[in-house]
């Protein structure tokens, strides 16, 4: 236990002698903000935070050298990664705080499936009723998202002959696709897919997420019903937030930020207003929180964690179809139609760095490139099987978006119709592929109809259609208002590529598809 004296040191340190520690972390953390001011006062140290997913942390983590600390749910992926590499960047780590990544569901839904809070249930039988049509649940792409991530390596685990002692080579196929067969809306994010549960909440039966966030959705008041959350018997895999330390020079301020963050006030502080797990063992488990736990396995190389990756978009979740609405007016000539260009190609495997080897096309994905101008162009449709970067399916759309040319007025909406009624005509050949549209624009509709007359046609459309989620990304002098009601209508998702690389939006968008 920290000393009443050690306390009183760390809080009476100087605020003019506050040293700055810029941090690389996990969107998830965002919700430690409110207390920044106060891990200040008592360590001297001012956290400055820069939010990144954990493959592209990974990738930074390599190549920049600005962050004095790291801070993801778990830190697997990057030990894996410089290990590899021979880095020795980690210079130290210590868990803050633990949460189980675990599914919640309806409690209407556990009544009728026989689940209650003293039924043990089984991964097994989760995959089971997902796969027979009655679990229809939302989760985060394990490839973008932490939580995603580790409830994925807890199913590859639950999954193999023996979960106490996994063959991550041998999981149950069949099991893992009957599994991900419910998974019927995606994120790249945690905190947004919490978000759109909320939003969307009639339509689905629950979601996988930290245990942290489902109690704090059944906190929040806004939930029609509380979730049950189900701790598969098999185990699960714990998120432990380690704080990584990066400069070694940098020890003393990270030798006193963790004495703080793991003292028995600040972890009190931590599980009430977090709902994430203490670590230090003299602080009391609160009520609601399940004990006895068992925790699986990890994988212990690199190359096993980035196959099972690969399998998990290539072959396990229900394939996708993702139309690609392009801007190709006359306001994108020059940098931003190459710009456009090298965004779409970057997704034919020529990036190769961490993150942008899991953002490419997927085998099985449907691909549909809609561009526009004053009018729909020719659009182009592939069908992916081979996902290597040299093969004929990524050569020829390489080839499709070389030849996009600028010219013309801008008809968004004619073309968002376009891409819909494209789905209409897969829908009715294949409903149990995931459908999704990017709507990439450098400017405002002036050709064809308007935001009105789409949001009007939308309004009337079949239920199917009304659940494919459009992302438009800004660019140039978009719309913000335009683009952000599409997005809101559809229950997508805004990006924005004038404050970022449009390459990188591009390969951020794929968590959501």
């Amino acid at each position: 236990m920290i000393s009443l004296f050690v306390l009183l040191l760390l809080t009476a340190c100087n605020k003019q002698d506050t040293e700055v520690m810029h941090v690389l972390a996990g969107s998830e953390l965002k919700d430690l903000e409110p207390y920044l001011e106060q891990i200040r006062d008592a360590t001297g140290v001012q956290l400055a935070f820069d939010y990144i997913g954990t493959l592209d942390g990974a990738d930074r983590l390599m190549h920049d050298s600005r962050y004095d600390l790291a801070w993801f749910s778990h830190g697997k992926y990057i030990a894996l990664t410089q290990e590899q590499a021979k880095s020795r960047l980690i210079v130290a780590q210590e868990k803050i705080m633990l949460s189980p990544v675990v599914m919640g569901i309806k409690r209407s839904v556990a009544a009728r499936l026989g689940w209650d809070d003293k039924t043990p249930v089984t991964w097994r039988q989760m995959a089971e009723q997902a796969s027979a049509g009655k679990l229809d649940f939302m989760m985060t792409d394990a490839t973008a998202s932490n939580s995603g991530f580790s409830a994925l390596f807890g199913l590859l685990a639950a999954f193999s002959p023996n979960p106490a002692q996994p063959d991550f080579a041998n999981v149950d196929q069949t099991l893992l696709q009957a599994f991900f067969k419910g998974n019927t809306g995606r994120s790249g994010s945690s905190g947004w897919l919490a978000d759109r549960y909320v939003q969307e909440q009639q339509h689905f039966d629950g979601l996988v997420n930290y245990e942290s966030v489902l109690l704090s959705l059944n906190q929040s008041g806004e939930l029609q019903e509380p979730l049950l959350l189900l701790y598969p018997q098999e185990g699960i895999v714990t998120a432990d937030y380690p704080l990584m330390l990066l400069k070694a020079d940098k020890r003393e301020a990270y030798n006193r930020l963790v004495t703080y963050l793991t003292s028995e006030a600040f972890q009190a502080l931590i599980q009430e207003k977090t709902f994430r797990r203490p670590v230090n063992r003299k602080v009391k488990l609160a009520s609601e929180f399940r004990s006895g736990l068992i925790e699986l396995p990890f994988p212990g190389t690199l190359e096993t964690v980035d196959q099972a990756l690969f399998m998990f978009l290539d072959q396990n979740r229900v394939p996708s179809s993702s139309l690609f609405v392009l801007d190709v007016s006359g306001s994108m000539a020059g940098e931003r139609i190459a710009q456009l260009r090298a965004a779409v190609t970057n997704l034919t495997g020529v990036d190769t760095t961490l993150s942008g080897k899991f953002a490419r096309f997927r085998a099985r994905e449907q691909l549909t490139l809609i561009p526009f101008s004053n009018q729909v162009r020719d659009e182009h449709s592939f069908a992916i099987h081979d996902v290597r970067q040299d093969s004929g399916d990524m050569m020829a759309i390489r080839n499709t978006v070389a030849g996009l040319e600028a010219q013309g007025g801008t008809a968004i909406y004619d073309a968002l119709l376009r891409a819909y009624q494209d789905i209409d005509e897969q829908y009715r050949q294949d409903p149990q592929r995931y459908y999704t549209i990017v709507l990439m624009t450098d400017g405002q509709n002036n050709q064809g109809v308007d935001f009105t007359a789409w949001r009007s046609w939308w309004q009337s459309a079949p239920a199917y259609l009304k659940r494919v989620r459009v992302f438009p990304i800004l660019f140039g002098s978009a719309s913000n208002d335009e683009m952000e009601a599409i997005a809101s209508t559809t229950g997508g998702r805004t990006f924005d590529a004038r404050k970022q690389d449009l390459v990188q939006v591009f390969k951020a968008i794929r968590g959501y598809q």
